[in-house]
């Protein structure tokens, strides 16, 4: 072997044993300091964070997350809704017209970073839109932390986008990514994403937190409240301790990724515990918009019973449902929903949705403004699944409604692929069908493909192997790959990488004397196993598998009923003809997927009525 060769052999194979290293994440704990001025809607905050660094890597730069540095004229934010005209998030525009272009300029968001000290020593740092840049006195070198000092002061912006004051509803304050927040540093470097208005990551960590405000109002946040008989609402027995007109309230919360409160004044606390789960805090104005709150308990917590034993364990102690931003939106520990609800169902999809995120988002805290498809998508299908428990429909799966609007959406013909960057879609519309609902079909997909029994076992393995780390889609695949025995690689491909669909039809039926024949055609651009049933005029049904070349290894079995294998499809055959053991007399209807979960967007060529 030539010296130049062997030279290139050793750094392959350096780079091979490089992508393969143990597996690592950063940590944090912040200790903060608050002081709210509510007449102003302004705050000072004091912090020190203790920063580790678990990674093989020497840091010379640490980055921190502005966001309300976003809700300002000709930011990046106000910048990109405006550039997308009436395809843009209608909650950030009017008749078309971003709002944030007109918050006046004393309800800007804003946070002033006065000084930033490593170890006692003073650095360098630069502020570009909502990420600032610290230049570092002295590396961090693995293994090693740094405590990190900063004194700020912050204008709570015009509620337009999840934070803010005075929101639609009346919340006086809903408090979300509104400290100096660490980023988050893996093997694909620093997650430094602007913020623009949708998703978030950062380092799992440790959180104690004093809020220092007026003595008449009530907080509700995501963590544990430490000094509940000194404050405002959730003692009755509570002897309320102010300092200068102002209660302190502090919170602490452990291993999450943000802490996130809200006040008002006319918050209630209502609380209860889920067995061998949670205690469950509703934070909310009572009023007769929120009457339907009053009967969410029951619900609230099957919901979590049903989520602990289909996804995992629910690991924190608490959860609250707080009344605050707009639409819904999670955080550690908690999150702020719209009080209104029209009735119990509507509250509990919403709260469905962003409790599910504790899951898929927080517990397997995956880097959702690269891959929204996995934190919005997997919860989505949680959701989905849930309800369909709590109040069950007469459909052949808990997916159809889900299923029936994808198709729907795909005649519009705007589609843009899930892999593409959360804040990077061109329309917002996309954008949700592209991360909420592709990625809840992917894992419906996924349990048509490999059958349901797999894709619980899956869900199950990965929570068991993922919880409180950040997994990729790679680490999610790897497990239902191993689970099912099957190549899956192709159909994450082409499910999310691409815009192709899933198009299969029944092109011909012949019947003989003994026997019909049946030929399927695939008109589409995404090949998939078949399952092909018939109903006897009996209304027996028989189910046969038809494998698709690509997974390998097929199907054994699948919770929604028992079939035959036959032999396989290969992915470049346009057709295939299968015969059955039956005559005309004998068949009622025959059709792919009784069970209707396969996401074909024509499904008026899939069933044949035998007359």
């Amino acid at each position: 072997m030539k010296k130049s060769t062997a030279i290139l052999f050793a750094f392959i194979i350096s780079q091979f044993q490089a992508q393969q290293g143990a597996y690592y994440q950063q940590s944090a704990k912040y200790k903060m300091d608050i002081d709210v001025n509510a007449e102003k809607f302004t705050y000072e905050g004091k912090q020190t964070l203790e920063y580790t660094n678990n990674s093989p890597d020497e840091l010379n730069v640490v980055y921190f997350h502005l966001y309300w540095n976003a809700f300002k004229p000709n930011s990046m934010m106000d910048q990109r809704v405006a550039s997308k005209g009436k395809n843009g998030d209608s909650r950030l525009q009017k008749d078309g017209v971003s709002r944030l272009a007109s918050i006046p300029k004393d309800q800007e968001g804003a946070q002033n970073i006065h000084w930033i000290r490593q170890n006692g020593k003073d650095l360098k740092f630069e502020v570009q839109e909502t990420i600032m840049k610290v230049y570092l006195a002295e590396p961090i070198k693995p293994n090693s932390t740094a405590i990190f000092t900063m004194d700020w002061d912050a204008v709570i912006p015009q509620q337009i986008r999840r934070s803010g004051r005075n929101n639609k509803e009346g919340v006086d304050m809903t408090m979300t990514q509104w400290y100096p927040k660490i980023a988050e540093y893996d093997y694909d470097g620093w997650a430094t994403f602007d913020y623009i208005g949708r998703e978030f990551h950062e380092p799992f960590s440790d959180f104690d937190v004093t809020i220092k405000i007026n003595k008449d109002y009530v907080v509700g946040a995501g963590g544990i409240l430490e000094n509940s008989t000194e404050v405002k609402g959730y003692d009755t027995n509570a002897k309320i301790k102010a300092d200068k007109n102002k209660s302190i309230w502090r919170w602490t919360a452990k291993n999450m990724l943000d802490f996130a409160w809200s006040a008002d004044k006319d918050y209630v606390v209502k609380s209860f515990d889920v067995p061998q789960g949670p205690k469950v805090f509703m934070v909310y104005q009572n009023n007769d918009k929120t009457k339907v709150w009053e009967q969410a308990q029951p619900y609230i917590t099957k919901y979590f019973q049903l989520m602990n034993s289909h996804f995992g364990k629910y690991i924190y102690p608490t959860y609250a449902f707080i009344q605050g931003g707009d639409g819904g939106m999670e955080y550690g520990m908690c999150t702020m929903i719209l009080g209104e609800a029209k009735d119990i169902k509507d509250l509990m999809g919403l709260m469905a949705h962003e409790g599910a995120h504790s899951w898929y988002q927080q517990m397997l805290a995956t880097n959702e403004s690269m891959r929204p498809w996995m934190d919005e998508g997997f919860t989505s299908y949680a959701e989905s699944y849930v309800m369909s428990q709590l109040f069950p429909k007469d459909l052949p799966n808990p997916f159809m409604e889900k299923l029936n609007a994808y198709r729907d959406f795909i005649k519009k013909g705007i589609e843009e692929p899930a892999v593409w960057l959360g804040d990077h879609h061109d329309n917002g519309t996309s954008y949700t069908y592209a991360s909420y609902v592709k990625g809840e079909l992917y894992l419906v997909q996924l349990g048509y493909i490999m059958g349901e029994q797999n894709l619980a076992e899956t869900l199950k393995q990965y929570y068991d192997q993922w919880a409180m780390k950040h997994p990729s889609d790679r680490d999610f695949l790897h497990i239902a790959q191993k689970v099912s025995g099957m190549d899956l690689k192709w159909f994450q491909n082409y499910w999310i990488n691409t815009t192709k669909t899933i198009n299969y039809g029944i092109k011909e039926v012949k019947y003989d004397a003994k026997s019909t024949t049946i030929t399927l055609v695939n008109n589409g651009g995404v090949p998939m196993p078949i399952d092909f049933s018939v109903m006897t005029t009996d209304k027996k049904i028989v189910t046969y598998q038809i494998p698709l070349n690509m997974t390998h290894t097929w199907k054994e079995k699948d919770a929604y009923g028992e079939f035959k294998t036959m032999p396989y499809w290969p992915w470049t055959q346009k057709e295939y003809m299968i015969t059955i053991p039956y005559t005309k007399s004998q068949l009622s209807v025959l059709g792919i997927d009784f069970s209707q979960r396969i996401a074909d967007v024509n499904m008026e060529d899939n069933f044949v009525e035998v007359k």
